[in-house]
């Protein structure tokens, strides 16, 4: 087979299907399912990321970055990392306008800003996000569960946000002024963190002589607290695009430290150990048998047809 050939097998493996993973803040593509939305670029298929928030309440978590012109500066340039980060994953990208809630803290804890994302009505989030999947048409979407992976204000309302518009894109009589309806066929949870895979690294790098970043991390596990690899039903192998994940994920340089535990592990050792990315069907349309390995699994057969 000559690479021309190659290729245009490729692209005929998605072609026509398209992908649209919703997410809270800018960053938030690149460390949660990036390789994935990579690898079905590659193959041909539409894919794109929509985040909620300009991302403005978020610290500078990479020192090289801390100056006054970036705090000064931030939405500005958190819009720019996020373009260099869409153009490395080869992802189309909307905004979906919404103002940062930051990450409440202290006891009791603050009120949340007037006007931020997880204060305003959810019927208006949740027009505005139909808005842009009547016009993209996916068929299968990408967000967080019910705790938004992690209990900041803003996981937690995109959760609500994104399965209200599951329902409402297809419902005629919803948002009649937000384009014509239309079906998402499978919706997904993405899911990281999971403790069998940080395990699986710890003790690589234990092995092979090296220090582990993650050994006060796993000390510190509760016990008693389920991994989230018991709610996973779907993995998909993308360990060709972790290069191309991590890169993503460098160019947001006010959030990523490039020296962080982020990237400890050698590519080669997550290849070997963990190739793939995490998920749990959420919704589905569609007849697929779980455990899968592809998000598309019964949406292929139906787009074909």
């Amino acid at each position: 087979m000559t690479g021309s050939d190659r290729a245009e097998t490729i692209d005929a493996a998605s072609k026509g299907l398209r992908l649209m993973a919703v997410h809270a803040h800018p960053d938030d593509e690149s460390s949660k399912g990036a390789a994935t939305m990579a690898r079905y670029v590659a193959e041909g298929a539409e894919v794109m990321v929509v985040t909620c928030t300009g991302g403005e309440a978020g610290d500078v978590l990479n020192p090289a970055m801390d100056r006054p012109e970036v705090h000064e500066h931030m939405d500005e340039i958190r819009r720019e990392e996020m373009a260099k980060a869409a153009k490395i994953l080869g992802v189309q990208h909307r905004w979906l306008g919404f103002v940062d809630s930051g990450l409440p803290e202290g006891d009791p804890l603050p009120p949340l800003p007037e006007g931020c994302f997880a204060r305003v009505p959810l019927e208006e989030s949740t027009e505005a996000l139909v808005r842009v999947m009547r016009e993209f048409r996916p068929h299968v979407v990408i967000t967080y569960d019910e705790n938004g992976g992690y209990p900041h204000p803003d996981h937690i309302r995109t959760h609500e946000v994104s399965m209200a518009a599951f329902e409402a894109a297809a419902d005629p009589e919803r948002f009649p002024e937000a384009g014509d309806p239309w079906q998402v066929l499978k919706v997904y949870y993405v899911h990281g963190f999971s403790r069998a895979r940080i395990t699986a690294f710890h003790e690589a790098l234990l092995e092979a002589g090296q220090e582990s970043p993650w050994a006060e991390w796993l000390e510190r596990w509760d016990p008693d607290k389920p991994d989230v690899m018991e709610r996973v039903t779907t993995q998909v192998p993308c360990a060709d695009y972790f290069e191309q994940r991590d890169d993503a994920l460098r160019a947001h340089a006010t959030q990523i430290d490039p020296n962080s535990r982020w990237f400890a592990v050698p590519l080669e050792i997550q290849r070997e150990l963990w190739p793939t990315e995490e998920y749990e069907l959420a919704r589905s349309l569609v007849d697929s048998t779980v455990p899968e390995d592809d998000l598309f699994a019964g949406v292929r057969e139906k787009v074909s047809s």
